[in-house]
Order: structure tokens, then C-alpha cells, then sequence
């Protein structure tokens, strides 16, 4: 029989145990290293376990749209609230549906999670409408006289300005393109919205303002002006916080509407506002910057085709009309955010500047940039989750992982002696690996440890300890069939393989349903389960199977000594196979 060549072996690498070693030891420095440079030494934790508010929204019906609250229109509320939220830099934060009409959204105490916890029920239903009246707001404050009215019969005539005008409009309010006066970008009280004219806007000159005879009206609103919307203009006291929140609620887009404003604050001003002629989904993009010129914060908005034809045309009309009506508001969840002047046609990009500190002007951009959720919201509670609840959770289970984890260690070296030593040593590297790349998931994908990861991680060790009893038992066979310590290593390695892989399988399987299937805490559970189900494959084959080949060569283990957990008549063994063979060869007969 021909010799086998050198430097050949069976499958598994076990020629060279140390090239698979030093390979995972390499692996797991780098690991290491990497977790202390990027100074992310332990693993982010989650709403449970560090603490945090949780807040319920409950969906509202809204009038004409009965069917509004579906999967649908939840499931995009949910996507924009995560956004808006991690817009922010809140990570880890926990957005779901609960039931049909309810959102949960776990936001973790850190940077930023009380801007997002005012972010995350903010409808954000924003409109462009023209202004019809104004007229600062309060208990004792005047009704101007012959202020235009919402059917505009109080149109100005020629050469006279119409009540509630220059004096009540808001300081530093005013809408310009290029060509407009420079106190509007300077105001530091009020907000004013700025644009660039295109090369298809009109341009301003003496052409584009009205003769005497062609003053044109107020545009009339969709519904004639009533006696019950000159009622509520006149009863409403935008000081009052319950009246400032309900005025204007629930209207559509194509009625007019009364509402208030606060561009000093401190002061209140009230509207009349005509239907809506742009809306917030005709913005494409909107962002909190600094104005290179003035040094202020600003939000700076950009439409898409449709909505930058929209907003010229309206600005266009309104460069043509006398005060108040040559004004539009930019009503944002039926409050008016800002209310400017327009001097000339304004196109796809324009700003809103004045009286923005950097976290509101973020945050307003952060809300326009995401959308308008589809649904109207009411914040049903809201929940301070402490650190010490989870704290002590986490001390429970980690006394309960520690001991079946110590359960685990006696039984191994009861049963198992001296090979003991290998799977501890695989436990160690198995946690090393897992403790490092959970610390580095947190940074790179937001990966947070919560109590249900936890409890992933703790049957993990379960799981791993099976890999080693599968291949321990494979080899142990293969010793009672009369084989030596070296080629029942590598005899015992395919079976044991091929059982290991497939219980992973399937461990693996089940985890990846679980994550897919479910939602929030559970996911992690499934997440963490299904990452320690693939380094126990990683384990086992570079670092278990080597280590395993490189004892077999040692003494201690070869002799098969009573404390090795090889030992041939402790597990029965049966004669060498050789000498068995030799001693049933069947025999000439002798000659007689």
C-alpha cells in the first residue's frame, strides 16, 4: 500500500491547525483593537436597560376620510416618525403599530431624545395660504375697521391701503426675490421668506404693478365668507393656549380658516386665511442653515416642478395685491409659522429667516424634509422608563446566565475531564467575539443590547456547548471502535461537521423568521441568536477543530489517561482494529 503524500490530509484543515488558529487569533485582535479605537468599549443599551420615555399615539378620525385609519396609513406613519427620529441622531429608538389605531414610540434617554419626543406626533401638515385679514390678538386687543374679509368686499382702492396693512403686519416680515429691498433679509424680528428669481419669473418693474383702474381684488376663497368665520375671528384670543390649538382644526385644505401666529415672542397675531394653494407635499427638500450673509439661522426650502409652479404663480398674484392681501402664511399643523410679504414672484427655492434659534430651525427643516405624517395623532401617555428598573432585570439575568453558564462548566469537567479545557477555551473566544462585535454593531448599525438580546445571548451558550458535545461524542466513538487518539480526530470530524451544520441551520433559521416576523424587543432576541448562532460555526471550525487536532498530538491526551476524557477502557473500547483483524483472518489448513 502506497504511502500517503505529505502536506495532504483530510478535509478540515487539521494538516495545519495552527495556520486556522492563528487566523481567528488575528480576527480577534483586529476585533479588539477596533472597538478600542473607535472608543466604543461597551455595547449600546437599549430603552430597557439605560433608561428612557415611551410615548403612545393614539390615531384620529378625520372628517370626510372615515377610512383614513388603515395598515396603510400607518405602517407610512410609523416610517416617518423612525425617520424624523433618527433624523435627529437619536438611534436605538423603537417605532411600532400597537392594535390598528396606536403607535409605540421607545425613544432612549440620550442627545437629542426630548427634540425627538416633540417631533414624533407632529402632524406636519403644511400649507401656503394667502392672507385675507390680520390683527394682533388678546383679550383687549382692537378690531380694526374695514379689514378685508374673506369674500374680499373690502377690496383697497386706489391709492389707499386696506386696515389691518403696514402697521399690522408683522415687523421684518416680507417674501423678496433678487431684486428686493434688503431690509427683508436683515430682520432679526419676525421671519421673512426669501427666493431667487428664475429665468422664467416674471420680472419685476412698473409693467407688473396694477394701474389705477386694474387694482385687482382680494382672491375670494373657495366658500363664501360666512357670518360664523367673522364670529370665530372675532371671539378668538390666539393668548389663550386652547384656543390657539383648536383654531382652524380639522379644516380642509379647500376651506378658509382662522388661525394665529407668533412671529415676537410673547405677541400674537390672528389670521384669515383663504384655501390652500401649495401644501407641504409639493416640498421637496427643507433644511436648517446658516445664512451666509447675515449670520442667522434660516430653513431653506426647495419645491419640486409642480410645487415651484405653484408657489410662483401664487407669489406672482400676491406681488399685485395691497396689504395684508399681498401676504401668504405658511400654516404648519394649523398654527402660521411665518406670514411675509411678497414683493415679487418667488420659484423653486425660497427661505424662511427670522427669529430661528439653530435647534428650532433644524427642527423644522427635520419635520418639512420628512413629510406630513397621513394621520392625525393624539398623545395618549407618555412614560419615563428609569435605568434602575432595567438595571436590576439585567442583574437578574445575568446571575441567571452566570449560572446555568457555571451548570455547564461543572458538567464538562465532570464528564468530560481533561477536554474540558478545549471547550472552555471555546466558550472564551466564542464570547470574546461576540462581546466585541455587538459593542462595534452600535455605532455602525444602531445595534442596542436590551434585555430580550440578553436572554438571546444567554441560550447562545447553550447552543455553542452542543457543538463541542457533538464532535467530544463523535470521537469518543470512534476511540470504543478501537482507534487511536490522531486518526479519531479526523475520522470523527466530517460526521460531527455535518451534524453541527445542520443544527445551526436550523437554529439560524428560526431566528431569521423570528426577526423577520416580529417587531421591536423580540428582534432583538432574534438578532442576537442569529449573530451567535453563525460564530459558534466560526468557532468550532477555526479554533475547536484546530485546537482539538494540536492536543491530540500531546502527550497528555494521546496516552488516553483517566483525567484526558479519553481514556479507551474508561469508554469501553473495543481491541485495535489491526490486531482484531489478524486474530479473525481466516487460517490455511494444516497438512495432514
Amino acid at each position: 500500500m502506497a504511502a500517503p503524500k505529505k502536506g495532504r490530509g483530510p478535509s478540515g484543515g487539521h494538516g495545519r491547525p495552527g495556520r486556522a488558529l492563528a487566523l481567528i487569533l488575528i480576527a480577534m485582535v483586529a476585533l479588539v483593537g477596533g472597538m478600542f479605537l473607535s472608543g466604543h468599549t461597551t455595547p449600546r443599551l437599549g430603552i430597557d436597560l439605560a433608561g428612557g420615555t415611551s410615548i403612545t399615539l393614539e390615531a384620529q378620525n378625520q372628517p370626510g376620510k372615515p377610512n383614513a385609519i388603515n395598515p396603510t396609513n400607518m405602517d407610512t406613519a410609523v416610517g416617518i416618525i423612525e425617520r424624523r427620529v433618527n433624523g435627529l441622531g437619536v438611534s436605538e429608538a423603537e417605532v411600532q403599530t400597537q392594535g390598528s389605531k396606536n403607535i409605540i414610540v421607545n425613544i432612549p434617554k440620550g442627545t437629542n431624545s426630548k427634540q425627538a419626543q416633540e417631533q414624533v406626533g407632529t402632524t406636519a401638515q403644511l400649507y401656503f395660504r394667502p392672507v385675507l385679514t390680520v390683527q394682533a390678538s388678546g383679550p383687549e386687543a382692537p378690531t380694526p375697521s374695514g379689514s378685508a374679509t374673506p369674500s374680499g368686499s373690502a377690496t383697497p382702492k386706489t391709492g389707499e391701503s386696506a386696515q389691518g396693512g403696514e402697521k399690522d403686519k408683522p415687523e421684518g416680515e416680507e417674501a423678496t426675490g433678487t431684486e428686493a429691498t434688503p431690509s427683508a433679509s436683515a430682520t432679526t424680528q419676525g421671519r421673512a421668506v426669501t427666493g431667487a428669481l428664475t429665468k422664467d419669473d416674471p420680472t419685476p418693474g412698473a409693467s407688473d404693478k396694477p394701474k389705477a383702474s386694474e387694482t385687482p381684488a382680494a382672491t375670494p376663497p373657495a366658500d363664501p365668507a360666512t357670518a360664523k368665520l367673522q364670529e370665530e375671528f372675532a371671539k378668538l384670543d390666539c393668548t389663550d393656549p386652547k384656543q390657539r390649538s383648536e383654531a382652524g382644526k380639522n379644516a380642509k385644505a379647500t376651506d378658509s380658516i382662522v388661525a394665529c401666529g407668533s412671529n415676537v415672542p410673547g405677541s400674537y397675531e390672528k389670521y384669515i386665511l383663504g384655501p390652500a394653494e401649495v401644501s407641504g407635499s409639493d416640498v421637496d427638500d427643507a433644511k436648517g442653515a446658516i445664512d451666509q450673509q447675515t449670520g442667522e439661522w434660516i430653513v431653506s426650502m426647495e419645491f419640486t416642478s409642480g410645487g415651484a409652479k405653484k408657489f410662483q404663480t401664487i407669489t406672482g398674484r400676491l406681488s399685485q395685491q395691497q396689504p395684508p392681501m399681498n401676504q401668504f402664511a405658511i400654516v404648519l399643523d394649523g398654527e402660521v409659522v411665518s406670514a411675509p410679504s411678497v414683493r415679487t414672484a418667488l420659484s423653486k427655492n425660497a427661505q424662511i429667516s427670522g427669529s430661528f434659534t439653530q435647534q428650532s430651525a433644524e427642527d423644522l427643516g427635520n419635520i418639512l424634509s420628512y413629510g406630513a405624517l397621513p394621520l392625525t395623532f393624539k398623545e395618549v401617555s407618555v412614560t419615563t422608563v428609569t435605568a434602575a428598573l432595567g438595571s436590576e432585570q439585567l442583574k437578574g439575568g445575568l446571575i441567571a446566565g452566570a449560572i446555568g453558564l457555571a451548570l455547564v462548566v461543572v458538567y464538562l469537567v465532570v464528564y468530560y475531564r481533561g477536554l474540558a479545557f478545549i471547550a472552555l477555551l471555546s466558550l472564551l473566544v466564542s464570547g470574546v467575539l461576540t462581546y466585541t462585535i455587538m459593542a462595534l454593531l452600535g455605532p455602525a448599525i444602531g445595534f442596542a443590547l436590551n434585555l430580550p438580546a440578553v436572554c438571546g445571548a444567554i441560550v447562545a451558550i447553550g447552543i455553542t456547548a452542543d457543538s463541542f458535545i457533538v464532535y467530544f461524542e463523535r470521537v469518543r466513538d470512534e476511540i470504543r471502535e478501537g482507534r487511536t487518539l490522531r486518526p479519531a480526530i479526523e475520522r470523527a470530524w466530517p460526521r460531527a461537521r455535518r451534524t453541527i451544520l445542520v443544527s445551526d441551520f436550523v437554529s439560524f433559521l428560526a431566528a431569521a423568521v423570528l426577526f423577520i416576523v416580529t417587531v421591536g424587543k423580540v428582534q432583538g432576541f432574534a438578532f442576537t441568536l442569529g449573530l451567535t448562532t453563525l460564530l459558534d460555526v466560526v468557532v468550532v471550525f477555526f479554533f475547536t477543530k484546530p485546537l482539538m487536532t494540536l492536543m491530540g498530538r500531546t502527550k497528555f491526551f494521546s496516552r488516553g489517561g483517566p483525567w484526558s476524557g479519553l481514556d479507551p477502557k474508561r469508554l469501553g473500547a473495543q481491541p485495535p482494529l489491526r490486531r482484531s483483524r489478524r486474530v479473525n483472518a481466516p487460517t490455511e489448513p494444516k497438512e495432514a
